[in-house]
Protein backbone atom coordinates (compact mmCIF):
# COMPACT_ATOMS: atom_id res chain seq x y z
CA UNK A 1 0.00 0.00 0.00
CA UNK A 2 1.83 3.25 -0.99
CA UNK A 3 1.36 5.99 1.67
CA UNK A 4 0.48 9.56 0.00
CA UNK A 5 1.41 13.06 1.77
CA UNK A 6 -1.44 15.85 0.47
CA UNK A 7 -1.49 19.54 2.22
CA UNK A 8 -4.91 21.14 1.61
CA UNK A 9 -7.56 18.43 1.67
CA UNK A 10 -10.53 20.42 2.76
CA UNK A 11 -11.60 21.08 -0.40
CA UNK A 12 -10.99 21.54 -4.23
CA UNK A 13 -8.18 19.75 -5.88
CA UNK A 14 -6.79 18.42 -2.30
CA UNK A 15 -10.15 16.72 -1.59
CA UNK A 16 -10.84 15.50 -5.33
CA UNK A 17 -6.85 14.06 -4.81
CA UNK A 18 -7.35 12.55 -1.41
CA UNK A 19 -10.26 10.62 -2.73
CA UNK A 20 -8.74 9.81 -5.84
CA UNK A 21 -5.78 8.14 -3.78
CA UNK A 22 -7.95 6.76 -0.93
CA UNK A 23 -9.92 4.90 -4.43
CA UNK A 24 -7.31 3.59 -5.68
CA UNK A 25 -6.14 1.62 -2.14
CA UNK A 26 -3.64 4.21 -0.97
CA UNK A 27 -2.99 5.25 2.54
CA UNK A 28 -3.42 9.38 2.45
CA UNK A 29 -2.25 11.42 5.27
CA UNK A 30 -4.02 14.67 4.40
CA UNK A 31 -3.20 18.25 5.86
CA UNK A 32 -5.81 21.57 6.38
CA UNK A 33 -5.75 24.46 8.42
CA UNK A 34 -8.32 23.08 10.87
CA UNK A 35 -6.73 19.61 10.90
CA UNK A 36 -10.20 17.93 10.32
CA UNK A 37 -11.98 17.33 6.87
CA UNK A 38 -15.52 16.28 5.86
CA UNK A 39 -13.85 13.11 4.74
CA UNK A 40 -14.03 9.62 6.35
CA UNK A 41 -11.76 6.68 5.47
CA UNK A 42 -9.82 4.18 6.98
CA UNK A 43 -6.94 4.95 5.14
CA UNK A 44 -7.54 8.55 6.23
CA UNK A 45 -5.24 10.68 9.00
CA UNK A 46 -5.69 14.40 8.50
CA UNK A 47 -2.95 16.69 10.06
CA UNK A 48 -3.35 20.40 11.07
CA UNK A 49 -1.01 22.12 9.20
CA UNK A 50 -0.77 26.51 8.78
CA UNK A 51 1.88 26.80 5.84
CA UNK A 52 2.25 30.78 6.81
CA UNK A 53 3.17 29.22 10.62
CA UNK A 54 6.58 28.01 11.01
CA UNK A 55 5.83 26.31 14.12
CA UNK A 56 2.45 25.00 12.66
CA UNK A 57 4.78 23.25 9.84
CA UNK A 58 7.40 21.92 12.59
CA UNK A 59 4.73 20.13 14.49
CA UNK A 60 3.06 18.65 11.69
CA UNK A 61 6.29 17.61 9.93
CA UNK A 62 7.06 15.95 13.61
CA UNK A 63 3.72 14.23 13.31
CA UNK A 64 4.20 12.62 10.06
CA UNK A 65 7.56 10.74 11.15
CA UNK A 66 5.69 9.94 14.08
CA UNK A 67 3.46 7.44 11.85
CA UNK A 68 6.58 6.35 10.64
CA UNK A 69 5.27 5.69 7.42
CA UNK A 70 7.91 6.03 4.34
CA UNK A 71 5.96 8.64 2.15
CA UNK A 72 5.76 7.71 -1.55
CA UNK A 73 4.15 10.43 -3.16
CA UNK A 74 4.13 14.23 -1.52
CA UNK A 75 1.64 16.41 -3.09
CA UNK A 76 2.26 19.97 -2.27
CA UNK A 77 -1.19 21.18 -2.90
CA UNK A 78 -2.21 23.51 -0.62
CA UNK A 79 -2.03 27.26 -1.74
CA UNK A 80 -3.43 30.74 -1.53
CA UNK A 81 -4.56 33.47 -3.50
CA UNK A 82 -5.42 37.08 -2.81
CA UNK A 83 -6.64 39.23 -5.64
CA UNK A 84 -4.94 42.24 -6.55
CA UNK A 85 -5.30 44.22 -9.81
CA UNK A 86 -2.01 45.79 -11.39
CA UNK A 87 -1.45 49.05 -11.65
CA UNK A 88 1.70 51.34 -11.44
CA UNK A 89 2.26 50.35 -7.86
CA UNK A 90 0.65 47.67 -5.69
CA UNK A 91 0.88 46.59 -2.12
CA UNK A 92 3.64 44.35 -1.09
CA UNK A 93 1.35 42.85 1.88
CA UNK A 94 -0.47 40.29 0.02
CA UNK A 95 2.39 39.27 -1.93
CA UNK A 96 4.05 38.53 1.07
CA UNK A 97 1.12 36.53 2.80
CA UNK A 98 0.59 34.45 -0.63
CA UNK A 99 4.74 33.87 -0.95
CA UNK A 100 4.86 32.70 2.64
CA UNK A 101 2.20 30.13 1.79
CA UNK A 102 2.75 29.52 -1.44
CA UNK A 103 6.59 29.31 -1.71
CA UNK A 104 8.08 29.63 2.09
CA UNK A 105 6.09 27.56 3.75
CA UNK A 106 6.09 24.81 1.47
CA UNK A 107 9.55 24.64 0.48
CA UNK A 108 9.95 24.41 4.54
CA UNK A 109 7.53 21.65 5.19
CA UNK A 110 9.33 19.67 1.94
CA UNK A 111 12.51 20.04 3.37
CA UNK A 112 11.20 18.91 6.63
CA UNK A 113 9.32 15.48 5.28
CA UNK A 114 12.69 14.56 2.49
CA UNK A 115 13.35 12.37 5.29
CA UNK A 116 10.69 10.47 5.01
CA UNK A 117 10.60 9.96 1.28
CA UNK A 118 10.78 6.27 0.19
CA UNK A 119 13.01 5.82 -2.39
CA UNK A 120 11.83 6.09 -5.96
CA UNK A 121 9.17 8.65 -4.35
CA UNK A 122 7.89 11.23 -5.94
CA UNK A 123 7.38 14.63 -5.57
CA UNK A 124 4.56 16.68 -6.59
CA UNK A 125 3.90 20.87 -6.41
CA UNK A 126 0.92 22.20 -7.84
CA UNK A 127 1.75 25.04 -9.66
CA UNK A 128 -0.18 27.31 -11.88
CA UNK A 129 0.31 28.35 -15.54
CA UNK A 130 0.03 31.83 -13.85
CA UNK A 131 3.86 31.05 -13.06
CA UNK A 132 4.60 30.32 -16.75
CA UNK A 133 6.62 33.12 -17.76
CA UNK A 134 5.31 32.37 -21.07
CA UNK A 135 1.84 33.03 -19.72
CA UNK A 136 0.59 36.55 -21.10
CA UNK A 137 0.50 39.33 -18.74
CA UNK A 138 -2.60 40.73 -18.44
CA UNK A 139 -4.54 43.17 -15.69
CA UNK A 140 -5.99 40.36 -13.90
CA UNK A 141 -5.28 40.28 -10.36
CA UNK A 142 -2.96 37.20 -10.35
CA UNK A 143 0.06 39.51 -8.95
CA UNK A 144 1.40 37.13 -5.70
CA UNK A 145 -0.39 34.17 -7.34
CA UNK A 146 1.98 34.72 -10.27
CA UNK A 147 4.93 35.29 -8.42
CA UNK A 148 4.56 32.65 -5.88
CA UNK A 149 3.86 29.86 -8.65
CA UNK A 150 7.04 31.03 -10.81
CA UNK A 151 9.40 31.05 -7.88
CA UNK A 152 8.05 26.89 -7.25
CA UNK A 153 8.85 26.33 -10.41
CA UNK A 154 11.93 27.37 -9.75
CA UNK A 155 11.91 25.10 -6.26
CA UNK A 156 10.81 22.32 -8.60
CA UNK A 157 14.11 22.10 -10.34
CA UNK A 158 16.10 22.90 -7.22
CA UNK A 159 14.67 20.07 -5.30
CA UNK A 160 15.22 17.44 -8.38
CA UNK A 161 18.47 18.21 -8.29
CA UNK A 162 18.75 17.68 -4.67
CA UNK A 163 16.79 14.70 -4.51
CA UNK A 164 18.38 13.07 -7.84
CA UNK A 165 19.02 10.02 -6.66
CA UNK A 166 15.79 9.34 -4.57
CA UNK A 167 12.80 11.15 -5.93
CA UNK A 168 11.20 12.26 -9.27
CA UNK A 169 9.79 15.97 -8.59
CA UNK A 170 7.41 17.83 -10.54
CA UNK A 171 5.80 20.82 -11.08
CA UNK A 172 2.21 20.82 -12.80
CA UNK A 173 0.05 23.03 -14.01
CA UNK A 174 -3.55 21.52 -12.63
CA UNK A 175 -6.11 23.68 -15.17
CA UNK A 176 -8.51 26.10 -15.06
CA UNK A 177 -10.33 24.15 -11.98
CA UNK A 178 -13.81 24.90 -10.71
CA UNK A 179 -12.20 25.15 -7.15
CA UNK A 180 -14.92 26.32 -4.91
CA UNK A 181 -13.01 29.08 -3.63
CA UNK A 182 -10.96 31.91 -4.45
CA UNK A 183 -8.39 29.84 -6.08
CA UNK A 184 -10.76 29.35 -8.76
CA UNK A 185 -9.91 31.32 -12.39
CA UNK A 186 -12.65 33.11 -13.98
CA UNK A 187 -12.33 30.95 -16.95
CA UNK A 188 -12.47 27.80 -14.96
CA UNK A 189 -13.56 24.91 -16.90
CA UNK A 190 -12.25 21.78 -15.39
CA UNK A 191 -13.82 20.12 -12.58
CA UNK A 192 -11.86 19.14 -9.67
CA UNK A 193 -11.80 15.46 -9.74
CA UNK A 194 -10.80 15.62 -13.90
CA UNK A 195 -7.54 17.20 -12.63
CA UNK A 196 -7.29 14.70 -9.48
CA UNK A 197 -7.35 11.84 -12.28
CA UNK A 198 -4.08 13.85 -14.63
CA UNK A 199 -2.29 14.43 -11.50
CA UNK A 200 -2.81 10.94 -10.17
CA UNK A 201 -1.37 9.39 -13.26
CA UNK A 202 1.55 11.65 -13.49
CA UNK A 203 1.70 10.93 -9.22
CA UNK A 204 2.33 6.95 -10.35
CA UNK A 205 4.38 6.98 -13.30
CA UNK A 206 8.18 7.85 -13.56
CA UNK A 207 8.28 11.22 -16.17
CA UNK A 208 11.46 12.62 -16.06
CA UNK A 209 12.73 14.64 -13.17
CA UNK A 210 12.36 18.39 -13.13
CA UNK A 211 9.98 19.49 -15.68
CA UNK A 212 6.67 21.25 -15.17
CA UNK A 213 3.51 19.21 -16.75
CA UNK A 214 -0.29 19.66 -17.71
CA UNK A 215 -2.34 16.58 -18.66
CA UNK A 216 0.65 14.20 -19.26
CA UNK A 217 2.27 17.06 -21.43
CA UNK A 218 4.90 19.27 -20.47
CA UNK A 219 4.10 22.41 -20.25
CA UNK A 220 6.37 26.01 -20.99
CA UNK A 221 7.95 27.31 -18.29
Amino acid sequence: MKTVLITGISRGIGKALAQKFLSEGCFVIGTSTSGSSNLNDKNLITLQLDLSSSESIKVCAEKVKALNKPIDILINNAGIFLPQKYDSTFEVGPIRQVMEVNLFGTIDFTERIVSQLAQGSHVINISSRQGSMSHPISGQSHVGLKISKAALNMFTRILSYQLKDKATVSSVHPGAVKSGGTMAPPDADMEPEEAARYIYDLAISKPETGQFWFKGKKFPW
